[in-house]
């Protein structure tokens, strides 16, 4: 399975949708929206941003691994 590393993450307030890629080494667990500067963090057991937010999940995440491995 590939691993798929550019995802749009979209803010909860605002609706704003961004193109990012993600990091393969590291969880990213803080994120500013680009339009109302609102800092997402991750949701309940979610281990980054990206699994809270995003379309697609963290690459850890898709490999079936713990976060930044």
């Amino acid at each position: 399975m590939d691993v798929i590393l550019e995802t749009t993450i979209k803010c909860p307030k605002c609706g704003e949708e961004e193109m990012v890629m993600m990091p393969t080494d590291q969880c990213i667990r803080r994120f500013e929206c680009k339009n109302c500067h609102l800092v997402l963090e991750p949701q309940g057991d979610d281990c980054c941003v990206f699994c809270s937010y995003a379309e697609t999940k963290c690459p850890s995440k898709q490999k079936d691994k713990d976060c930044g491995e």
